[in-house]
């Protein structure tokens, strides 16, 4: 990642450099569209009091740099968006599984509750049993499979809101620590 930044760095500023070479040898060229401000430190939960009586500008200016720094220590941008979370792959099988089971259990019903007559209407024989269990089983299987899908969802989305609390609180203490170099208090 670091690795791409420095080569779209560079590439930006050899283009910078040669719009720079053709725009001495034409008209001058307005000015680049500027980066919008870092954000305040409040939006991020930090709270900044001035300990050595800097002044507001003073202040902002500080908060910046800091904020630059920050951003450039440990790689981490807290007005990002959001990580989205992993793809989760779901769980196959789940109906074929089921209904291999229910089919197992309902041959050993069928087989115990038959009593053997040939004309016996009512009763259920071994591969009845099967049937009627592969049929409840499948269903049970496939109610399985969606929950499991759901709870690796939640899962995920957990640990990526997690990953994200966890950047931008070590973004919240590279800004703090840069600042109270610069004798502000922050809390």
């Amino acid at each position: 990642m670091k690795m791409a930044i420095v080569v779209i760095t560079v590439l930006a500023a050899a283009a910078v450099a040669a719009q720079d070479a053709g725009a001495q040898s034409a008209a001058p060229s307005p000015a680049a569209p500027s980066q919008p401000p870092p954000p305040k430190p409040g939006t991020l939960g930090l709270f900044v009091y001035p300990g050595q009586g800097q002044d507001a500008t003073k202040q902002g200016q500080d908060e910046n740099e800091c904020y630059l720094w920050a951003r450039g220590q440990t790689g981490i941008d807290p007005t990002a968006a959001p990580t989205q979370a992993a793809e989760v792959e779901a769980p196959k099988g789940g109906a074929v599984k089921g209904a291999a089971r229910g089919a197992a259990r309902g041959a050993a019903v069928g087989a115990i509750a038959d009593d053997g007559r040939v004309a016996d209407e009512g009763n259920i024989d071994a591969g009845e049993g099967a049937a009627a269990g592969a049929a409840v089983g499948a269903a049970k299987g496939r109610r399985a499979q969606k929950k499991a899908q759901k709870q690796a969802q939640a899962q995920a989305q957990q640990a990526a809101q997690t990953q994200d609390t966890q950047k931008k609180e070590t973004f919240k203490k590279a800004w703090a620590t840069c600042l109270e170099g610069r004798g502000y208090s922050v809390k």
